[in-house]
């Protein structure tokens, strides 16, 4: 692919003041809709092109069933959520929950325009955390939530409780953006819109990105230039914890120049390779 950036350096970490998170969510639509109007013969772009369109219109479905406050994030700074983040930033502008409605009032036929709804200041996220985390994934998660003005909460507990009590300490969340993609374990039944299952806490887990291929995440992350962890470019391409993820072996035989015996995660193109580096 041509015109592709290495985005490794966490953003946001030399002590400046993070932009506005309107200005940020402006900038960020901008970035994408250049992206999907600039001609390519790249087919991977171009697919890329195609998962976008629809998963933009499965966060603006999001966007009208759910006002904000409603709305989280389940992130864990790897690859598929960081997509997912940007492009829910990126269609916050022209969020519908956003934009002034017209009304008519009973003693007149003059149509009043109402104001918008302050744009929000951040976007709710959770993040459980591995029981051994990387210092990488900690500080990238940590340097991201800055940038990107997340309401940040972190579980040091397993999903299902970290669920429960998460939604216990916020009843307003109604739904979830979860990055599962279909190659992902239990992903591959999944919809756009799944209600969790019964003996789960009760929300709605929306998944913008499910048909997404590894090779448009990495598309996407490397086009538009999104800084990602830097394990990746130590031959990671599944994050979970240190004691079971490991650099994947089907990058194993990277050069001196690449800084190591693995080469960059966005190097992988199969599929069905992602997880050989995971224990479970």
């Amino acid at each position: 692919m041509s015109g592709l950036q290495n985005g490794s350096i966490p953003p946001q970490t030399n002590g400046t003041r993070p932009k506005e998170l309107e200005t940020l969510c402006r900038e960020l639509k901008t970035k994408v809709d250049t992206f999907l109007d600039t001609p390519t013969e790249d087919e991977v772009l171009n697919s890329v092109k195609n998962q976008i369109i629809v998963a933009r219109g499965v966060i603006d479905e999001a966007l009208r069933r759910y006002r904000p406050e409603e709305l989280s994030l389940s992130y864990n700074g790897g690859k598929d959520c960081l997509v997912l983040l940007i492009l829910i930033l990126a269609s916050l502008p022209s969020s519908a929950s956003l934009q002034s409605s017209t009304t008519t009032t009973t003693t007149t036929t003059t149509p009043l325009t109402t104001p918008p709804p302050p744009f929000p200041q951040s976007l709710q996220a959770l993040y459980i955390r591995p029981h051994l985390p990387f210092v990488e994934v900690d500080d990238f998660v940590a340097a991201t939530s800055t940038t990107y003005h997340l309401d940040l909460t972190t579980a040091n507990q397993a999903m299902k409780p970290a669920l429960t009590t998460y939604l216990r300490e916020r009843p307003e969340v109604k739904a979830v953006f979860v990055g599962t993609r279909r190659t992902d374990p239990h992903g591959a039944a999944l919809t756009f819109f799944d209600e969790t299952d019964a003996d789960w806490p009760r929300f709605m887990r929306v998944h913008p990105v499910i048909d997404w291929h590894y090779r448009e995440v990495w598309g996407f992350i490397r086009a538009l230039g999104i800084p990602y962890c830097p394990l990746y470019d130590k031959g990671y391409t599944s994050l979970g914890g240190i004691d079971d993820t490991h650099p994947n072996p089907a990058l194993k035989g990277g050069s001196k120049a690449d800084g190591g015996q693995f080469r960059p995660a966005y190097e992988l193109t199969e599929d069905r390779e992602e997880r050989l580096g995971r224990d479970r």
